[in-house]
Formats: C-alpha cells, structure tokens, sequence
C-alpha cells in the first residue's frame, strides 16, 4: 500500500519551492506552480501600476497645491514686509514728533526766559509803556501771535503723537496676526512637502516591486517552459517513481468531463514531484497514459486535484493522493474512488 510511505528518491532529487499546488476556486487552475506564480505577478503587476497612476495624480495634485501654497507664502511675506516698514516708519515719525515737541517747549521756555530778561510783559504794562495806541495795540498782538502760534504747534505735535501711537499699536496687531496666518501657511506648506515626498517615496518602492516582478517574471517563465517540456517528456516514457499495490490492468483513458472509478492511494513524501512541481494538498500521482498530465479532477472524500505526479506503480486506473502527513495517508489506505475529470 502506498498509505506505508515507502522511500522515493525521485520526488525528493529536486529540493525547492516552498509553497505547495492549491486549486484556484474560479477553476481549480495550480496556484503555485511556475506559469501560475508569472501570472499571478503579471496581475500585480498590473495592480501596482493602477497604484503608481493613483499616486502619480496625487503627485500632481500636491505639486498644484504647493505651487499655489509658494505663492501665499510669498505674498504674505511681502505683506508682512511692507507691514514692519510701515511700523518702522510710524515709529520713526514718532520720534521726529517727540524731538519736536521737545523743541517747541524748549523755544517756549526760551521766549519766556527772554520776556522776564527784557521786562514786564503784563498786557496792560506794554499799553501804557506805548509810545503810540498802534505801538500798544502792536505789542499786544504780537505777544497774542506768538502764544497762539506756540499753542497750536504744542497742540498739533500733541495730536501727532498720540495718532503715532495709535497706527503703532495697529500694525503690531496686524503684524502679529500675519505672522499667526504665516506661520500657519509655513506649517500647511511644510505638510504638503512631507506628503509629497511620502509619496515620492511609495511611488519608487512600488517602482522597484514592479522591476523585481518583472525579473521573477522571467525566471518563473523559463522554469515554465522546462517543467512542460520535462511533463511532455514523462507523458511521452510514461516513467516515474511512484509505488504501491497491485495495479489493475490498462483501461482506456477518460474524457475530459466524465467521472471514472479508480483505485486510490495516499503518500506523504516531501520534495518535488515527477514534473518538478512541490508536492502539496492537491497532488495526484497519476498514469500519464490514462490520466494526462495537468487533468483537474474531484475526488470524493478528498477534494480538487491536479494530475502533477507519476508512479513507477501508478499504472492505469490508479491515482495516488499527497497527504501532509503519514497518519493522514495511513488513514486513506487504499480505496476505490469515482472521481469527476474537468
């Protein structure tokens, strides 16, 4: 019985892929075996280009976004330049206004000085000291003039001042608020960058898988191409290197779609199979003559399967089933089986 796992150098002469044969459960096509793993690289290859245009939108979307971010930034630089000129401004007039106002008290006090130097300055005193009423009169509004005029200059420098102070106050407040709104379109800006060269980043790396893809691609097609010529080769010599029990006599091979009746055993050798394929749940050693090589097939009691192996004692109407464990071939043995071909 096969179930007894008996030794088989030529499923083990080729140690390798790790990953075992599954059934696709749109058709039960082999998973893992070469041209199954190119195309399935070749569909994620075309799942990572449907990325990197994904990415490539959102590249120029950020692009777009941080050109028109340069350009707030910019203008509310420039803003905030003209801003601290402004305010450098007033406060330069504000202390022109300051000297002057220093200057008109120190004139008034000069003109005061000389009044007391030169003599009373009482109104009443100049009329009566008059030589003439016009000369009274002169006297009188000349002293009116120049206090006026002193009055209104104090005055004026006065209303200067405190308008200065106010357009100050003003544009430090404006000013501290452009910086809050600069600082915050710096922070927003800085944010863009990051997320553009996050994306930069993804695109390349989804860049290199496509690259690595595409050189497994290559590799996974020319073990392809030698494992169909080596399962031409089998199906051609019929050989293989399986065993066990007694074999019923040849029987005509089935057509695709029909259900047979078999005997069926288990084995549950490690390596490779006799097409260079790994041996995994799915497998089953078959007679290329009866069974061709690459038959899906269903098998009571056990599932899909793959025709992917040869025996040596695998003659006619008899298949032998992999199992991942010996218990699990043991417990199989060695029973008759009508399995479905598609």
């Amino acid at each position: 019985m096969r179930a007894s796992c008996p030794s088989r150098p030529a499923r083990v002469a080729l140690a390798g892929l790790a990953v075992v044969i599954s059934l696709l459960a749109s058709g039960g096509a082999r998973a893992d075996d070469p041209a199954s793993q190119a195309d399935a690289l070749r569909a994620n290859n075309t799942g990572l280009a449907a990325k990197s245009h994904q990415v490539l939108l959102r590249l120029y979307s950020l692009q777009s976004r941080l050109a028109q971010s340069a350009q707030r930034l910019e203008a509310l630089e420039n803003r905030s330049a003209r801003l601290e000129q402004a305010q450098a401004s007033a406060k330069s007039q504000l202390t022109i206004a300051r000297e002057s106002m220093t200057a008109a008290h120190s004139q008034l006090g000069e003109r005061l000085r000389q009044l007391y130097i030169e003599g009373d300055v009482d109104p009443l005193a100049v009329l009566l000291g008059a030589e003439s009423l016009d000369d009274a009169l002169a006297a009188v509004d000349g002293l009116n003039r120049l206090a006026e005029q002193d009055q209104h200059i104090i005055e004026e420098l006065t209303k200067a001042r405190a308008a200065l102070r106010t357009a100050i106050t003003r544009l430090a407040a404006r000013r501290a608020e452009l910086r809050a709104t600069l600082d915050q379109a710096e922070a927003a800006h800085a944010s863009l960058a990051r997320a553009q060269a996050q994306q930069n980043a993804y695109l390349a790396s989804l860049r290199r898988q496509q690259d690595l893809n595409r050189s497994q691609i290559s590799k996974l097609s020319a073990e392809a191409v030698a494992s169909e010529q080596r399962s031409e080769e089998i199906s051609s010599s019929g050989g293989g290197g399986g065993g066990g029990g007694e074999a019923p006599p040849p029987v005509s091979p089935p057509k695709s779609g029909s259900k047979v009746t078999v005997s069926s055993t288990g084995y549950c050798l490690r390596g490779t199979t006799a097409t260079g394929i790994p041996v995994g749940w799915g497998v089953v050693a078959v007679d290329p003559s009866f069974i061709p090589l690459g038959t899906r097939m269903f098998v009571p009691g056990y599932g899909e399967g793959v025709a992917a192996d040869t025996g040596s004692a695998v003659k006619g109407a008899v298949i032998d089933l992999w199992f991942p464990t010996c218990a699990q071939a043991l417990q199989w043995g060695w029973r008759t089986v009508t399995i479905t071909l598609h």
